[in-house]
């Protein structure tokens, strides 16, 4: 199975950003023929103020359901079906009463919507620059562990700042995941440190493949310009970096091989070998505590 990340420089206008998404993934799709297609997060929307957040937000069709969803669900619905492949749409802003949430959706080459996960963790930090970054203020976060099958594949759900949270991620493996889908913005100064350090560490720990499309450049919002780090990558259950983007607009690629990651969990059986719980032990579809 072959997955592809998309790497964007999305603004705060929602129109050119679904014609920059669909301008990649047209030629990402010509070029290298993938199964599955990965955006990053919120790239429907990525600066202006709040009200411009809530203005390109979505209100999704209730799961299982036949009925239209907004832009952007439509425009990953559509290329699901006319590509025949799998289609992870990053994230995107769901409309959820008055507040919001940052969702993922999973589309199926049929078109129907497989899976949809609200992050968990949301992004309420200090950047050492000083830079405060407030996600709760905007968002609601979820509570739901998601895995959804893709061919033959297991997959679990994840967005950018959960990928400090290793329980959340040794529960998608207890779940059966063995490829996990981690959209992200993430800072230039947290992603600099950071970004390949901790894909590679949840890979190494779950034994999976990590598929991590990224924002990235700059992005203005009212307090002044906000830049995301990119290096979009995919990492093999050992923790390789098999494929990367590097700076600027693009996709990178890789075959995910199954019986990779069915050899390093017979030859190094960590959950065998687990002798302490975690806080995470919760299954797919299960809920996290509050």
């Amino acid at each position: 199975m072959r997955v592809t990340v998309v790497q964007m420089n999305p603004g705060a206008d929602k129109a050119a950003n679904i014609a920059q998404a669909t301008r990649l993934a047209e030629a990402a799709l010509a070029s290298d023929r993938p199964d599955i297609i990965a955006f990053p997060e919120i790239w429907t929307c990525l600066g202006g103020d709040r009200a411009t957040k809530v203005a390109a937000a979505e209100r999704l069709p209730e799961p299982g359901s036949n009925a239209h969803g907004g832009e952007a669900y439509e425009m990953l619905r559509s290329m699901a079906v006319a590509n025949r492949v799998h289609v992870h749409g990053g994230s995107i802003g769901e409309l959820a009463g008055e507040r919001l949430r940052n969702t993922s959706l999973l589309f199926a080459p049929d078109g129907r919507e497989l899976a949809r996960y609200s992050k968990i963790h949301l992004f309420d930090i200090t950047a050492p620059d000083g830079t405060g970054y407030r996600e709760s203020a905007t968002y609601d976060g979820g509570s739901a562990i998601v895995t959804a099958r893709t061919g033959e594949t297991v997959s679990g759900l994840a967005i950018c700042y959960d990928v400090r949270f290793p329980e959340l991620f040794l529960s998608l493996r207890q779940a059966g995941a063995e490829l996990i889908f981690l959209p992200a913005a993430f800072t230039l100064q947290t992603g600099k440190d950071h970004w390949e350090v901790l894909i590679r560490a949840r890979a190494i720990e779950t034994q999976c493949w990590f598929a991590a499309p990224a924002c990235w450049g700059q992005h203005m919002e009212p307090k002044g310009p906000r830049h995301t780090y990119g290096h979009s990558l995919i990492c093999d259950p050992w923790g390789h970096v098999v494929a990367r983007c590097s700076d600027g607009t693009g996709w990178a690629s890789a075959r995910i091989d199954r019986a990779v990651t069915e050899r390093v969990r017979r030859d190094m059986p960590v959950l065998e070998h687990r002798r302490l719980p975690f806080a995470g032990d919760t299954p797919a579809g299960g809920r996290v505590p509050a």
